[in-house]
Formats: structure tokens, C-alpha cells, sequence
């Protein structure tokens, strides 16, 4: 197949040799109503878990992410679907208006925030419209290992429902159940997750009034058993980015020991960026893992919905965090 390159700059295509990834889009198939999915070929692409996304990089420095929903065991392709979202940010759109099969797409390594850990107990699956696309692969390594689980979807309509038919045999054999708003078909999540089994986990995905309605109910449960990856910044998060709330901090780049001052109304890249120091962003709130990058001194306050108590102690997503003690010095 030949690959047509999309208008990227010299600087964009020069990333390849950074770690960026040049594939073919070798397939575009509608899945529902503004739901398309792009399979993306390259020859030794490097593999994935379940629960992993990429950035995918769009000409004019767009970068936004999408969860590969394919077979993790599949080594020939990723798969990811895209939401046109009409008051979005403009990435989908571009997408959906744009890209075609023979396009050539430049992508980053699968990275993993949403990882699947199999236990001894059964597994649930909550997924909120497109947040169905990480599932999918979960629910894929789940069916190919035997594991027991069960798949809720919430849908507002079936025709705005992906992957229904890939789907069936799950909702035939009772290991899936769909809830259709405009067939007033509703789940009731409160009962459904009211007393946590033994070794049962929960993984959810979804718009933000879904996630947050998922965090009420299962706020109970082990904290180390509910898992969750967020498309948009929640209630909580939101209420940390007031800028009002903010104070003017210092951060230092590791390798040259240039220190800068970010004001309370300003973020770290803003700043960095203003000094000629190039940093990739995308969701600019947290919740996206684009901007990951490790410290080596200082106390951040931490604002984003990614990282574990572990990866805190040496990460901090900077699109979003402060410093409660500093300069935070980043390893840059």
C-alpha cells in the first residue's frame, strides 16, 4: 500500500528519530454514528498491554491520545477508534475530515496508565460510551485467558454504540450487558457494586459524570481494586486548577540548571515554552499522561488523575502540577 504523507513539518518528521513511530493507516471502518476505526501498520511496532494508549501526532503540533482497543497478542496493527467530538479541541475533527486509509500517521509508543491485573476473583468492566475503547482489549485478553468477567456498556443509543457485534457472542452467553438511555434501559450501579467480593476488581471508563457517578459507587471498595482512566478532568480536578488558588513557584531544568518562575496563573510548559524549551502537551488538565516527566528535587503538588502513589515519587505530569516545596527540579 502506499503511504501518503499528511502536511507535517520538517521539526515533526525530524521526532521519528526521537521515538515516534511513522505507520500506514491500511484500514478506516465505521463502528457508529461519528465513531470511525483507524488500524495503523508499521513493521516491528512495539507491543502493548491491555489498558494502553498512544499520542497520536497531527500536523500544526495537535497531539491527542486514544486507547489502542485491539488483541494485545496481535503484533501487526494497533486500533484505535475516535469520537468526533464538534466541541472538542479540534484533533477528532481534523481526524474524521482528514485522515484516510494510505495516510501516514506519526504516533508514540504505547504507554500504559490503565493497566489490566488479573487476580483470583472476577473481573467488571464499566464502560461509558467511548470509553469502551480500552476495554475492548481488556475484555479480549480476558476471553483469550479464560478469565471470568463481566462487561457493562452504557450507551445513549445503539447506533451511537461501537463494537456491538464484535460484542454478540459476550451478550448472547450473558458475559455482557448493554444499557440503552433512549430504550430506558438504565443499570443501577449502586446495587450492582454494593458489597465488593473477594479479589473482585472494577475497571471503568467513560465521560466525566459517568466517572464521577462510578467513584460514589464504589468508593467503598478497596482502593487498590478499583482502576479507572479518565478522558476528561473531573470535578476534583477542576476545583484544583483555580487559578486562585494558585501561588507562583520555582523549577529548575536538571541539565542546565536554569531556573524559572511560574506565576500563579501560569503553567510550567507555558513558562518553559516562553524560554525556548520545547515540551509536548496535549489535554493541558491532567488526565492524558502526554507531559510525564521525572523529577529530581523539589515537593510537587501533584493535580492529575494518572499517576499511582508509587510513580508520584518520581513523576510529576507538569501541564497541571505546582510546587509545594521548591524549585522543582525536573530531568530535563
Amino acid at each position: 500500500m502506499t503511504v501518503a504523507a499528511l502536511s507535517y513539518s520538517d521539526e515533526q518528521l525530524a521526532q521519528t528519530q526521537k521515538g515516534l513511530i511513522r505507520t500506514c493507516v491500511s484500514a478506516v471502518e465505521k463502528l457508529a454514528d461519528d465513531i470511525f476505526s483507524y488500524e495503523l501498520s508499521a513493521e516491528d511496532l512495539p507491543e502493548f498491554s491491555a489498558g494502553s494508549h498512544i499520542d497520536v501526532h497531527l500536523p500544526g503540533g495537535i497531539i491527542r491520545q486514544y486507547s489502542l482497543c485491539n488483541d494485545p497478542q496481535e503484533s501487526h496493527r494497533y486500533v484505535i477508534a475516535v469520537l468526533r467530538e464538534s466541541n472538542g479541541r479540534g484533533g477528532s475533527e481534523y481526524i474524521h475530515e482528514h485522515v484516510v486509509e494510505g495516510d501516514e500517521l506519526l504516533i508514540s509508543q504505547p504507554r500504559n496508565h490503565f493497566p489490566l491485573i488479573i487476580g483470583k476473583g472476577p473481573l467488571h468492566f464499566v464502560a461509558g460510551g467511548i470509553g469502551i475503547t480500552p476495554i475492548m482489549a481488556m475484555v479480549a485478553e480476558c476471553v483469550r485467558k479464560n478469565v471470568d468477567f463481566h462487561l457493562h456498556y452504557c450507551v445513549r443509543s445503539r447506533s451511537r454504540a461501537a463494537f456491538l457485534e464484535p460484542l454478540r457472542p459476550l451478550l448472547d452467553s450473558g458475559k455482557a450487558t448493554v444499557y440503552v438511555d433512549d430504550e430506558g434501559i438504565k443499570p443501577n450501579f449502586q446495587n450492582t457494586f454494593a458489597q465488593p467480593g473477594a479479589g473482585e476488581h472494577i475497571y471503568y471508563c467513560g465521560p466525566s459524570g459517568f466517572m464521577d457517578h462510578l467513584a460514589l459507587v464504589t468508593k467503598h471498595w478497596p482502593k487498590d481494586t478499583v482502576h479507572f482512566e479518565r478522558f476528561s478532568a473531573g470535578t476534583d480536578q477542576e476545583a484544583l486548577q483555580d487559578d486562585s488558588l494558585n501561588e507562583a513557584f520555582e523549577v529548575r531544568l536538571a541539565s542546565s540548571g536554569k531556573t524559572y518562575t511560574v506565576q500563579a496563573d501560569e503553567s510550567i510548559p507555558e513558562v518553559l515554552r516562553r524560554n525556548g524549551v520545547q515540551v509536548d502537551v496535549s489535554c493541558e488538565e491532567g488526565y492524558c499522561g502526554t507531559c510525564m516527566t521525572r523529577y529530581v528535587g523539589g515537593q510537587p503538588e501533584h493535580r492529575d488523575s494518572v499517576l499511582d502513589d508509587a510513580n508520584r515519587r518520581s513523576y510529576v505530569m507538569i501541564c497541571c502540577a505546582r510546587a509545594k516545596e521548591g524549585p522543582l527540579i525536573l530531568d530535563i
